[in-house]
């Protein structure tokens, strides 16, 4: 029953008792629903018994387990990934090595591909890195504090890449691994400063 409907009832003669039954009267279930809805707070009468009251308390640990859970998800995302990237990055570099032992090779393809591997290339060291920095920021959510957790699923990417490949991959992916776990520690490392410095900025007000 809406606010406007109560307060703009004409008043009757009636006795305040027979008022009262006959509002009750005329409520309808979906004005009961409605009320829920709007206030999203189901209300629990206070006669209820002590023991369902007891009984009404939030199940944590199926919330925990439900946040562990969407975190697993994320990693193994992450891990398939990092598995992908390694792949194609350590064919890129076999492709080369073909590519030179073949002498009727294409300067030009040598070249870009060449190009494509060098550090600052596609998929050289530091853009690869950088993808992978990327993917685990933004699957964590852009939290500092998850970051041990990407960086051990970036790892297991690189041992799934490994047995995938069927051998030792490349140096060039090894590198790109130390480099994306070099640049995820400084990620989490400057949460920590910055925490500290907001300590100090607040000791220093204080004080003041």
């Amino acid at each position: 029953m809406s606010v406007y409907g109560v307060t703009n009832a004409q008043t009757t003669s009636y006795p305040s008792t027979s008022r009262t039954s006959t509002k009750q009267d005329n409520k309808k279930p979906s004005d009961t629903t409605s009320a829920k809805e709007d206030s999203g707070v189901v209300y629990e009468p206070s006669n209820t018994t002590s023991g369902k009251d007891a009984n009404t308390v939030k199940d944590y640990s199926s919330i925990v387990k439900k946040m562990k859970s969407e975190l697993n998800t994320k990693n193994q995302q992450l891990q398939n990934l990092v598995n992908e990237l390694l792949n194609k990055q350590a064919n890129k570099y076999t492709s080369l090595a073909d590519l030179f032992k073949n002498a009727t090779a294409d300067p030009a393809t040598i070249a870009q591909a060449q190009k494509d591997i060098a550090d600052d290339g596609y998929w050289g060291v530091e853009q690869t890195s950088d993808r992978f920095v990327a993917m685990a920021q933004a699957l964590s959510g852009g939290d500092a504090t998850k970051a041990d957790e990407m960086i051990a699923a970036i790892k297991k990417g690189y041992e799934q890449a490994s047995k995938a490949w069927g051998d030792k991959l490349p140096d060039i992916c090894q590198r790109t691994i130390d480099a994306a776990t070099k640049k995820l520690e400084a990620w989490r490392d400057s949460l920590s400063k910055n925490e500290t410095e907001t300590e100090k900025d607040s000791e220093t007000k204080t004080e003041e």
